[in-house]
């Protein structure tokens, strides 16, 4: 069974309470099936099944969940199968000093995205930026495709950003308008198993294609695949969750405050992504200038409270962001340590870890379980000290004596913790969101994971560098310089350079574990 099939399939009562009095407006008639007056239709109930509660698979959601599904799948795909092309492409542009900004462009402008879908949905629906979103990320591709240069190719990587985050915020509030609070959790480990098969695939699949056809057609040919998503989402979309939360109230344009803030934040983490390429004196200054951007506009577009873990709605968004920058800022250097120190081909490094994907996606089937809801907030403390100890024992393989495999066990449970502990943060922003503000706060909370991954890969990659561990992102810019760091293991960086990631990245993740508890909001005194 998945996650995607319409489990947990509940009766919903018929027969009225005994002891109550009769609506004297209601139908006495058994077979009108009429509500009666002042009643409204349970979200849940399928009109195709009487009296019984549909998954997200019913015939009311089956359009839309495997719409939007496909859409959460195409991305995946993506970014597991460019990432591939990526050394290749930037080999034949003659821009491999150009090669991280690639990556840095797609994030620096899918930031600013984020901001920008969550107004507009809060104020207009999600129809129209989850739709211009799909356009811009299709088109960012065929731009980088069809690139003649290096600049020309980062360029459509900067529209590709741009339109995935219009499309991840405002996929989350399509959840929040079309699925009630029983089904979100079914939907949100939907998304997570949508990227099972792609970590997997996407990258044998990009690479036989590479070499075959050339990097362009992974690029080219990803667009193919949007029509699909387009047909099924965009009108199911129309149908059940367009226009704004409150059709009656007010309209109101868009806060220019939080757009500047947007753009101070998309500058500030494009300058420190700047900075940390090159670890010289001058790097200083950009630097400097992006935190001085970046914590103003940070503390403007996050929750109020959350830098202090204030209970509620605070702790949630920095809880994505902890559980995320943390595991991530591991998870980069998991490949090199077992090429350089262990002796592993490229290709088998990156599979000890693809395998996670699996358990991801088990451990958000677990949190969507009716049964585990009212324990929801201590799934994601296990989920966040899963994390903390798989990050512990991975470095344990810088040990000789200690077989390799125990980093794809190790990682296995990590990757189970990261399902249980994301879906659950997904799940709980939006039930802790008002109609009107759930744009905005999953917006907050995209930030927060994407600014994680930022500041704490910056740390880890100076502490790297700092203990001889060199420059880590030329290691991956060309398979040929990861072919000879696999052959010459002995030459590569130190064991203590590796520890300097993992042992602070497992502390962060433990200090996620006791987030974790303040996810409740505090009760109201009597």
């Amino acid at each position: 069974m998945t996650a995607l099939e319409p489990h947990d399939v509940e009766v919903a009562p018929t027969d009225p309470d005994p002891g109550a009095d009769p609506d004297p407006g209601a139908d006495p008639s058994p077979e009108s099936g009429n509500d009666g007056p002042g009643t409204d239709p349970d979200p849940d109930l399928d009109p195709h099944g009487p009296g019984v509660r549909g998954g997200v698979l019913d015939r009311t959601h089956r359009a839309l969940s495997i719409g939007i599904v496909s859409v959460v799948l195409l991305i995946a795909f993506e970014a597991t199968a460019v990432g591939t092309a990526m050394p290749v492409a930037a080999h034949e542009l003659n821009g491999v000093s150009l090669y991280a900004f690639a990556f840095s462009a797609y994030f620096t402008t899918s930031l600013f995205a984020m901001v920008l879908s969550g107004q507009w949905a809060d104020r207009h629906g999600p129809l129209r930026p989850l739709a211009a979103g799909i356009a811009a990320f299709g088109a960012g591709l065929v731009l980088s495709g069809t690139a003649g240069a290096m600049w020309l190719f980062i360029v459509g990587r900067a529209v590709q950003g741009f339109g995935g985050g219009l499309v991840i915020v405002a996929l989350y509030v399509v959840v929040s308008r079309a699925y009630s609070e029983r089904l979100r959790p079914a939907i949100m480990a939907a998304f997570a198993a949508s990227w099972v098969i792609p970590s997997v695939v996407g990258p044998l699949v990009s690479g036989t294609v590479t070499e075959g056809l050339g990097w362009r057609w992974v690029f080219i040919g990803i667009p193919v695949l949007v029509v699909f998503p387009l047909v099924l989402a965009l009108p199911a979309i129309r149908r059940m969750a367009s226009g704004p939360a409150d059709a009656e109230g007010p309209r109101q344009g868009f806060d220019r405050r939080r757009i500047r803030l947007a753009l101070g934040i998309s500058l500030g983490a494009g300058l420190l992504q700047y900075a940390g390429q090159d670890l010289r004196w001058l790097s200083l200054l950009p630097a400097a200038a992006g935190a001085v951007l970046l914590a103003p506009a940070a503390l403007g577009l996050l929750p109020r409270g959350t830098f202090r873990a204030a209970r509620g709605l605070p702790s949630v968004v920095l809880l994505r962001g902890v559980a995320a920058g943390a595991f991530i800022s591991a998870e980069a250097f998991v490949p090199l340590m077992l090429v350089t120190r262990r002796g592993l081909s490229p290709t088998m490094a990156g599979l000890s870890i693809a395998v996670g994907g699996a358990s991801w996606a088990l451990g958000s089937y677990v949190q969507a379980r009716p049964r585990v809801e009212p324990y929801r907030e201590r799934l994601t403390v296990l989920g966040m000290v899963l994390v903390a100890a798989a990050i512990t024992a991975v470095p344990s393989v810088l040990i000789e004596s200690v077989p390799v495999w125990t980093v794809g066990a190790a990682w296995a449970f990590g990757c189970f913790g990261m399902g249980l502990v994301l879906s659950s943060t997904s799940v709980l922003l939006l039930k802790l969101s008002a109609p009107e503000e759930a744009g905005a706060n999953s917006a907050a909370l995209q930030i927060s994971d994407g600014l994680s991954n930022v500041l704490l890969l910056a740390v880890g990659g100076a502490a790297f560098a700092a203990l001889g561990g060199g420059a880590v992102g030329h290691a991956a810019e060309t398979t040929a310089t990861a072919t000879a760091l696999a052959t010459s293991a002995a030459g590569g960086p130190s064991p203590a350079a590796f520890a300097a990631v993992f042992l602070p990245m497992a502390a962060v993740a433990l200090a996620g574990a006791w987030v974790a508890t303040r996810l409740k909001t505090a009760p109201v005194p009597e």
